[in-house]
């Protein structure tokens, strides 16, 4: 029987268990630049509050297993946490934590035995129940010694930046569970603690990659994320710089109508803009992230049913078509700038050249 939500890891704490983590399960030994912090340590980093190390199970714990090669520990730290969601297979209503150590052998085994991968991509996961767990080997001690990072496999084209966290789910429509949500806001709280990461680099795959990752209604509580953890850890709340815009198949109107009319500029001028992302456009947007040799990126953990995000116009996507020019130069990328100007986007404010910045702003 499925235990509750009221029954998740902040329940087992208050009831006495030890929020001590069992050290990680790891390949080799690690260095003295590796030295494990005693886990729930006092003090505070740059005069910030000292987050407190969660209850984190291990990959010894959960069982996972070796990994096939070397675990990559690069000598610096990650610049952003990147929250996921795993997508499938969907919303469980076991909370239990035997559930969540089953969900990290299914992840593992789909990315060794179908992704070919050396091990668990992301460096964390988080259960609907609340319970955190380690991901990659080594991760958690190392991320205890807050100087090194372990390199996973989570953002395509970033690995060596991020450090990522699968939240157990599908958030596309449906919000996060409480556990699952206080537990994220801890562990999120204590890695910037670790790498004195400050919170608006706290990010979604979405803002690397071309994908729906981690969802649309657990994309749009990031900044909430970003607020609850600058609260624990005593800092003000920062927002992150404006992101790109993510243009689905069946989306329409002016972002999409000028998104046709950049894809024109770039040679696609069969390209009708007429404000629909239709297959005509889909196929446009592959072809270019083709061209670039840009994966697909899907925002599943797991091997059930991935979606489909082929032609998703996204994060990776927009640098190559939203070009540094004054919108003179190119009567496409005038039309695209007078369609956002029209439907109330903010007004570029560069004197010369349009900026990333500006393109940004134009499309929010």
């Amino acid at each position: 029987m499925a235990a509750k939500p009221g029954f998740g890891r902040r329940s087992l704490l208050r009831g006495g268990l030890s929020a001590t983590a069992v050290g990680a399960l790891g390949l080799g030994t690690l260095s003295a630049t590796q030295a494990i912090a005693s886990p729930g340590s006092s003090g505070s980093r740059g005069g910030r509050a000292a987050a407190e190390e969660p209850r984190i199970y291990t990959t010894a714990e959960w069982e996972a297993r070796q990994p096939d090669g070397e675990i990559v520990v690069l000598d610096h730290v990650p610049t952003f946490i990147v929250v996921h969601h795993t997508a499938d297979p969907g919303n469980s209503e076991d909370y239990s934590l035997e559930h969540a150590m089953q969900i990290c052998r299914d992840i593992q085994n789909y990315h060794m035995d179908g992704q070919g991968w050396g091990d668990t991509g992301q460096q964390f996961t988080n259960s609907r129940g609340g319970f955190i767990l380690e991901g990659r080997h080594q991760s958690l001690d190392v991320v205890r010694g807050g100087t090194q990072h372990v390199q996973g496999a989570n953002v395509g084209g970033h690995n060596s930046e991020v450090i990522g966290i699968e939240n157990e789910g599908l958030y596309t429509e449906v919000d996060v569970p409480q556990d699952l949500w206080d537990s994220l806001v801890d562990l999120v709280a204590w890695i910037a603690t670790q790498y004195d990461r400050p919170v608006e680099n706290i990010m979604g795959h979405r803002d690397f990659n071309s994908t729906e990752c981690p969802g649309e209604v657990l994309y749009g509580r990031l900044q909430e994320l970003r607020d609850a953890v600058a609260g624990a850890m005593g800092v003000p709340k920062s927002k992150a710089p404006t992101p790109w815009p993510l243009l689905r198949p069946g989306a329409s109107g002016p972002r999409v109508r000028a998104a046709q009319h950049l894809l024109r500029a770039k040679g696609f001028t069969s390209l009708r803009a007429d404000g629909r992302f239709g297959g005509a456009t889909k196929e446009a947007v592959a072809a270019l992230a083709a061209d670039h040799r840009i994966e697909q990126h899907s925002c599943s953990a797991m091997h059930h049913k991935k979606a489909d995000e082929t032609g998703y116009l996204g994060s990776d996507i927009w640098p190559l078509i939203a070009p540094r020019v004054q919108p003179g130069e190119n009567s496409e990328v005038a039309k695209a700038v007078s369609t956002l100007r029209q439907a109330g986007g903010t007004r570029a404010t560069s004197a010369g050249d349009l900026t990333e910045r500006d393109w940004k702003r134009l499309l929010a």
